[in-house]
Parts: C-alpha cells; structure tokens; sequence
C-alpha cells in the first residue's frame, strides 16, 4: 500500500524532491511553460503533479551519504544540471527563429518599430515575435512537447540520481549546437532576404538611371511592403522545416543528449 504524504519517511521524502528538482527544471525550459506567460503556480503545480506519478514509476536509489546535507545538496545540484543540459537544446532552436525575425526586421527597416517582449523583458522586433509565436504554435501542434515529456522518463532509466557528469562530447555538441542557432536562422530568413536584396538593387540602378526621383523616401515603404509579403508567403516552408527540426531535437535529447550526461 502506498503511504500517505503524512506517513512519509525522510528517505521517501528525499527520493520525491530528486524527482521533482528534475522534473521542474525540465518544465521551466519546455517552450510555452518556460514563459513568462505562465504563472509560477502553474508551473510549480504541474511539476508537483508529475512528480507524484513518477515516483512510483521510477527507480529512485537513495544511498546512505544523501542522509547527510552536503551529500544531498550534490544530487539536487546534479539534477538540476540534468534539466539544464536538456532544455537547453531545444532553448537554442527556438533562439534560432526568434533571431531570424530579428535579422528580418532590420532588414526590413523594422528596427525602430520595436516592442517589449513579455517573457525576457527586452526590446525586440515585431517580425521576431511573430515567429517566435508561429514557432511554439507549430511546436505544440506537431507533438514537440511529447518528445519533452519521453525524454523526462528515459532520463531515469538512463541516468541515476546523481549520475549527472559533464562528458568531453557533451561539451561538442552544445558548441555543435549553439551553431545550429545560426543555420536556422539564415534558413528561415534567406528567402526575405534574398527579395530584399533584389529590391535594393533594382533600386540602385533606377537611383542611377532616374536620379530625380527621391528614392530614399520611396525606398523604405517598399522594402517593408515587399519583405512583408514575402515573409507572410514563405510562412508555408515553416511547418515542413520545423518538424524535422523538432523530430530531430527531440530524438537527440533522447538519444544523444542522455548518454552524454549520464554514467
């Protein structure tokens, strides 16, 4: 018979908050529930939920040095860095598309419409937000939350509490990653880009070949008619591109990210 929260031990007690350390951090970088969006309670609640239905399901082994507070705080730092190591590879996808709305409203002369975004508090773009929008959109309508939710479970199969260790090809794939922000940024932007830069061009040359029509003032909304357009057309490449992206992140926190963390 399962015992009641009352009737816990110390050591049933200490097997519950390991969970619960890596479940929340997992959830507080998971896209839509990592946001300022989502109150704290919320977030706090839903951790606390999916810890009581894990603990049965996984196998905690509580040693005997984790009675001693110094032993203790070590697994929970551990664990904690097991959430981190996780969230963060899908942190850096969703980077990669809000930076490409940023590199899209510059060169649509977008950078002084500029708005505060909610959920990092920093000056951004209009375009930015929109695709950071139309990313987690896409995230949620292609099941990218389940590969979250699978990789939390394999993570107590594969690694135990405390397991936690920072591998030479961890380190590789978080900087093979961080460049990957990049690709897809350039990826998703190089079609507007691509308008933009036919634009300025055919713009030059009508500068040289009519110099007295006042282009500068023509110019500007030109190029945010045109990057608009074509932004709003190439919205359709998202979904097919995303979810590759989003299938092959979630394979790799699975099975590249978890053997790299653990033992």
């Amino acid at each position: 018979m399962t015992p009641t929260l009352l009737n816990w031990t110390l050591q049933q007690f200490q097997s519950f908050a390991i969970v619960l350390i890596r479940v929340a951090s997992i959830l507080f970088l998971m896209p839509l529930l990592g946001t300022r969006y989502v109150p704290v309670l919320v977030k706090v609640g839903l951790a606390l939920v999916i810890s009581l239905i894990l603990l049965p399901l996984v196998a905690v082994e509580v040693q005997g040095r984790l009675f001693e507070p110094a032993g203790f705080v070590f697994y929970l730092i551990a664990e904690l860095m097991i959430g981190l190591c996780l969230g963060l590879a899908v942190k850096l996808i969703f980077a990669g598309i809000q930076l490409a709305g940023e590199f899209l409203g510059y060169q649509m002369g977008l950078a002084m419409a500029s708005l505060i975004d909610p959920q990092s508090g920093l000056n951004t773009t209009v375009v930015a937000e929109f695709n950071y929008l139309a990313g987690l959109l896409l995230f949620l309508a292609l099941d990218g939350h389940h590969w979250f939710f699978k990789a939390l479970v394999e993570s107590f199969r594969e690694i135990v509490p405390g397991g936690w260790q920072m591998k030479t090809g961890l380190y590789h794939y978080l900087l093979q990653l961080s460049g990957k922000m990049f690709v897809v940024a350039v990826k998703l932007a190089a079609p507007v880009t691509a308008i933009i830069l036919f634009t300025q061009i055919a713009l030059g040359l009508t500068a040289k070949m009519v110099p007295q029509i006042n282009l500068l003032m023509a110019s500007f909304p030109l190029t945010i008619g045109l990057g608009l357009l074509f932004w709003l057309l190439s919205l359709d490449l998202f979904a097919p591109y995303l979810q590759s992206l989003f299938d092959q992140t979630g394979r790799e926190m699975v099975y590249t990210v978890l053997p790299l963390i653990g033992r």
